[in-house]
């Protein structure tokens, strides 16, 4: 099977494809108007599926896509403007959490949808560390307490720790660790946060409450017994984490924020 193929009983010659290939591996047959594929596109390929999901058609088949996995886009499940509106500003840092677990087939949910977060030519770096067992939750903040007790940081956490109150991960029942390689990617900050937004997201669409571990960010590459507790591949970092669980309590309101700082030329 050719790299990319064209059907041509389908094709409309339309040129979408060429149009919106990121890097004009496709062009157009000056003859015959049917779109081409150039001879280093199989090289260069990012394998985003741009022309498989753009062609109205379905007159392209690329080998590296399942097209039986590429289902068609449901416009009737489109948000509204008003109802991605309300749902973004609804959007909470949630920091007090029921004692509920959140199950595994949610959490699996969830972090499918991640999958479709952007990431620098579609490389899709991203690898999840997520830590459920409440007993290493509780071991993970002490070592950031730890941390921060030797750095002389944050003495507030370190004294509230020392009360039984936990400022690190907020008895969150579930911590989800975004991780990838150190070396070979262009953007992995950039991938692993938008990954991490998408999580978020959809985790308050489930009805689950999230907030940025920073905390454990800023210890989890800096102190060495947390780096070994996390015990990631040798040549992966820690580029994000977040917090997860139930609510405790309902958000009601949408607080105010500032008029949007913008300059147009």
């Amino acid at each position: 099977m050719a790299f990319l193929t064209i059907d041509h009983d389908k094709c409309k010659r339309d040129g979408i494809c060429v149009a919106e290939c990121p890097f004009s591996l496709i062009h157009e047959n000056r003859e015959t108007g049917f779109p081409e594929v150039r001879p280093a596109a199989e090289r260069l390929c990012i394998v985003c599926g741009h022309c498989l999901a753009v062609c109205p058609h379905q007159a392209l088949t690329l080998k590296a896509v399942n097209g039986a996995a590429s289902p068609l886009v449901d416009r009737q499940l489109a948000a509204s403007p008003a109802v991605l509106a309300q749902f973004l500003k609804s959007r909470r840092s949630i920091r007090t959490y029921r004692k509920d677990r959140v199950d595994r087939a949610t959490q699996e949910q969830l972090l499918d949808i991640t999958r479709w977060a952007p990431s620098a030519k579609n490389g899709q770096p991203v690898h999840w560390l997520m830590v459920e067992d409440e007993a290493e939750l509780r071991r993970l903040a002490g070592m950031v307490v730890d941390w921060f007790r030797e750095e002389n940081l944050y003495p507030g956490v370190v004294k509230a720790w020392g009360e039984s109150k936990d400022l690190v991960l907020r008895d969150a029942p579930l911590l989800a660790i975004a991780h990838a390689p150190k070396t070979g990617l262009l953007k992995p900050t950039e991938d692993c946060t938008i990954a991490l937004t998408y999580l978020e997201l959809a985790a308050h669409a489930n009805g689950l409450g999230a907030c940025w571990a920073g905390f454990l960010m800023s210890a989890a590459n800096a102190y060495q017994p947390l780096i070994e507790a996390l015990a990631l591949p040798q040549d992966h970092k820690v580029y994000g984490a977040m917090m997860l669980g139930h609510p405790k309590f309902r958000y009601r309101r949408i607080p105010p924020r500032l008029p949007v700082r913008v300059e147009w030329r």
